[in-house]
């Protein structure tokens, strides 16, 4: 697969996979009072943010969302740590857990295509990497 195509289809479906679960994440939490959820509304449009600039980049090409398994899996697992428990501190938790793996993984793409991919797929990258770091040091005031 070409370098630029993976790192875009890397970028689409971690956001697709981040804005899903976002979104299933605020619906669980509608009736509760929870402080966290306006860093979870901002984070959502971020996600999409990225979502929709990867889908941009890749033209003409169309991408490849998650899998329909690892989406009910995602949801069925939110559903399950918010009846758990669905203090802040444990949702920040969950969510600092998911964006650590997916920052592991876009540092890896990064330094795995920076010399061989297209400048503009690299640049955003990089910003979506930042975004998930910058939003893990938000979520830490909460644990």
């Amino acid at each position: 697969m070409d370098e630029n195509l993976e790192l875009l289809e890397f970028i689409y479906q971690s956001s697709e996979m981040g804005k899903n679960a976002l979104e299933d994440l605020l619906k669980d939490l509608k009736e509760k009072e929870n402080k966290i959820k306006s860093i979870i509304s901002d984070e959502l449009k971020l996600y999409e943010k990225y979502y929709k600039a990867s889908k941009k980049l890749a033209k003409d090409v169309n991408l490849d969302g998650g899998s329909m398994m690892s989406k009910m899996a995602s949801k069925m697992g939110i559903k399950k740590e918010v009846k758990n428990d669905n203090s802040d501190a444990a949702i920040a938790h969950m969510l600092i857990e998911g964006l650590t793996m997916g920052s592991i993984d876009v540092d890896t793409k990064i330094n795995n295509y920076k010399d061989k991919a297209d400048k503009k797929i690299l640049k955003l990258a990089k910003e979506y990497a930042k975004f998930q770091q910058d939003e893990i040091a938000k979520l830490k005031e909460y644990l």
